[in-house]
């Protein structure tokens, strides 16, 4: 059989048809690149996706057990606190508890006496005659009770007389300062008591001392008296800022505020001997060193950037902030979630050690010693966590920070947790919830002053209305507030 031939026109045509088909086929090419290229982006973008929300879904896991949120930010489905196990113990005092009971005046000392005699025998039924001698030392009972309120009113009168001798009318002089007010230093600083110190509105200030004191207090009086006793602190407010930004340690907290509706934060800063407040329009670094001066010693705070500019001998980080962090990636899946519940086991151990050095079952020699294989489990997971995507930034920071961490252990008088701070805080943050922070710079002047010496006076034990009726007194005076830390 002869071999096949391709006609001469075929044959002619074949160039072309060759050219058209790898033109085709480099079309197809170039299709296929494309179509992979918009493969690698949709991947890309999905997985850019997933991590969005990954982390959108771990926002909504958050509540106050594991983020830095406050507890009155909790959903109602928020999970529970922690409880301990049942110890199988009814509440309250056990069998055998002394109790605690308050304290007995003298008898000099009360109001009235009133003796309860028994009439009759409980055994025989004899009528007991009210000349019996008692037996013993009588059982005491003393009730406590507020009589009705009165308010005391003083008049001031300035009548104008005639001279005798120059038949000129001669008026009074001008009035004292202790009557330039229509209200007295109790007055005044009641009203920045329940003001500054209950988080009372102006309305129910009025309410209360008209109902409770029969005082009756014009609505527009409320911020022109707090404002008086905001006036008769600044002396103690600048001594306890001193003593602060001269002490050794501080704790160092600051949350959102208000100013007419702008932002501002409130800024504490608690001491060994006050806690001091400041308000102020930024969270910078520049705002840390007006609230502490040329504060030397130790500084226990958080991990924000404000503090980043502080020496890490000169720091302690919160392990309370840095739980919560932990355990949220404990909710994650993956390899997070794992890492995550190992983190916060390391976390059990530091403050279990911590609590046997406070109950004195450990010297600070034995508590270094206790903590170190601790130390040596946390930077291993610290070191194995920055491979991990989601807490890799804050196994990173933490490493960072690694002997800011650990101050508490060397330091006498710095604690492992911030919560000095944040427990300063609280009134502020409820105050907050309620009148959405202050209308002017007035106001806020109030604030800072009312809660460093409330909160000041608690750490001394000192009775806060006593010492703002007598500063509100001196200021009237014109002399200078009793001081704040010093013993009274």
């Amino acid at each position: 059989m002869e071999n096949p031939t391709l006609p001469d026109d075929v044959r002619a045509a074949l160039p072309a048809v060759a050219q058209a088909y790898l033109s085709f086929l480099e079309a197809q090419v170039v299709q296929v690149v494309a179509l992979q290229g918009q493969v690698l982006a949709l991947e890309a973008a999905t997985a850019a996706l997933g991590a969005q929300v990954a982390d959108l879904q771990a926002r909504l896991r958050q509540y106050s057990g594991n983020s830095s949120r406050p507890p009155s930010s909790d959903p109602p489905d928020a999970p529970p606190r922690p409880t301990p196990a049942p110890s199988g113990r009814r509440p309250g005092g056990q069998p055998g508890h002394p109790g605690h009971r308050r304290a007995l005046l003298p008898s000099s000392q009360v109001a009235d006496i009133v003796v309860h005699r028994a009439e009759t025998c409980e055994h025989c039924g004899a009528v007991l005659p009210p000349e019996a001698p008692a037996v013993g030392e009588p059982r005491r009972e003393q009730v406590w009770d507020v009589p009705p309120v009165k308010p005391v009113v003083i008049e001031h009168q300035y009548p104008t007389v005639c001279c005798p001798t120059c038949r000129r009318l001669v008026a009074p002089p001008p009035p004292a300062a202790e009557v330039s007010s229509a209200f007295g230093p109790t007055v005044t600083a009641l009203v920045g008591l329940l003001h500054g110190r209950f988080r009372l509105s102006a309305r129910e200030t009025v309410a209360v001392l008209a109902d409770c004191f029969g005082v009756p207090l014009g609505l527009g009086s409320v911020p022109a008296l707090y404002t008086e006793v905001g006036d008769a602190l600044a002396g103690p407010y600048a001594e306890v800022q001193a003593a602060v930004q001269t002490g050794t340690r501080a704790n160092v907290d600051e949350t959102g505020w208000k100013q007419a509706g702008r932002r501002r934060w409130l800024w504490t800063a608690v001491g060994a001997l006050g806690t001091l407040f400041l308000v102020a329009s930024s969270r910078s670094a520049q705002t840390l060193t007006t609230l502490l001066g040329a504060f030397g010693g130790i500084v226990s705070s958080d991990r924000f950037s404000a503090y980043r500019g502080l020496p890490l001998d000169r720091r302690q980080i919160c392990w309370a902030h840095l739980k919560r962090d932990l355990a949220a990636f404990a909710t994650w899946g993956g390899q997070t979630g794992p890492w995550g519940t190992a983190a916060l086991g390391v976390v059990a151990k530091i403050f279990a050690t911590w609590h046997q050095f406070r109950a004195g079952e450990l010297d600070r020699a034995g508590l270094q010693t206790a903590m170190a294989p601790i130390q040596t489990q946390m930077r291993a997971l610290l070191e194995r966590g920055s491979d991990l995507s989601p807490p890799r930034a804050l196994c990173r920071d933490m490493l960072a920070l690694w002997p800011a961490l650990w101050t508490f252990l060397t330091v006498e008088g710095v604690e492992p947790t911030n919560n000095a701070a944040e427990r300063a805080l609280r009134p502020a943050v409820l105050w907050r919830k309620g009148c959405f922070g202050a209308a002017s710079d007035a106001g806020n002047l109030f604030v800072e002053r009312i809660l460093t010496v409330t909160a000041t006076c608690r750490q001394h034990e000192r009775p806060l209305l006593t010492f703002l009726t007598d500063a509100v007194r001196a200021h009237r005076a014109g002399f200078l507030a009793p001081s704040l830390i010093a013993t009274p």
